[in-house]
């Protein structure tokens, strides 16, 4: 069996500040990691590869930074690093990013994909279920659980009120919950290897695209302003009576059109 995990370097959110005139993220000095929803879906991979035997690909677009956090997947227990970096994937918003990666997976031998269910510093969802349309592929998101059987997968979701299993039938896309697969870490033996591999870099002229449907000109979306969550003002307190409690809700309410 052949794995893909799809996975993305994101600056580390609790270290995270916007340029107040630009809003764009100030990423000097910030800590980028491997997204957490995406190390999940890299851990279920590995699970798979020891219990029923596969192949472990990590695939990412984006800078050549990028490099240190394929590593790290290499090191965990992957067999294979795919880097896609190039200036014509800059700027690529969701449909982009995913067109890019449904191009490079398609050169590739595999039975099931497997992607984090959000990246944290979009927070979007996208890219994976459009990833699954481009490829024609039936996708599973919020899973928590996945095993082989002869004609595809038995896959466990997370719904809000109760978990869902489903059978696929045939190749996947499956976005995984970080919450539900504690990340092994990165042994000695494993970091050493990892330095001492491979990590594959690709242009956009490796992969099965139209190079009009790339980066910035493939990207219908566009973001206006980014900002950070503002505090609230510190609120008002009163000492009332009930009757004038009443009264100063009411007033309230009334001053801002609710009632």
């Amino acid at each position: 069996m052949n794995i893909i995990v799809c996975v993305k370097q994101v600056p580390d959110t609790t270290e995270i500040k916007i340029d107040p005139v630009k809003g764009t993220l100030i990423r000097d000095g910030v800590p980028s990691i491997m997204n957490p929803d995406d190390k999940g879906g890299l851990e279920l991979a590995l699970r798979m590869k020891e219990t029923e035997g596969a192949t472990v690909t990590v695939v990412s677009m984006g800078p050549p930074q990028a490099d240190r956090m394929l590593r790290e997947a290499l090191a965990m227990g992957a067999d294979r690093a795919i880097l896609l970096s190039d200036r014509r994937f800059a700027g690529a918003d969701t449909l982009a990013t995913s067109y890019a990666l449904a191009g490079c997976i398609r050169t590739l031998d595999y039975d099931l994909i497997i992607a984090g269910r959000q990246a944290i510093d979009g927070d979007t969802a996208q890219v994976a279920p459009e990833m699954a349309q481009h490829l024609d592929l039936p996708q599973v998101s919020y899973v928590i659980d996945a095993k082989k059987t002869d004609k595809g997968f038995i896959v466990k979701k997370e719904n809000e009120d109760c978990v869902q299993t489903l059978e696929v039938e045939g190749k996947c896309v499956l976005t995984v919950l970080a919450s539900a697969f504690k990340a092994r870490y990165m042994t000695v033996a494993g970091i050493i290897d990892a330095y001492n591999r491979e990590v594959e870099v690709w242009s956009a002229d490796q992969i099965d695209v139209e190079e009009s449907k790339l980066g910035l000109k493939g990207s219908p979306t566009k973001v206006h302003k980014s900002f950070p969550k503002s505090l609230k003002e510190p609120g008002e307190v009163f000492e009332l009576s009930e009757e004038e409690a009443v009264e100063l809700i009411v007033s309230r309410l009334k001053e801002k059109h609710i009632i």
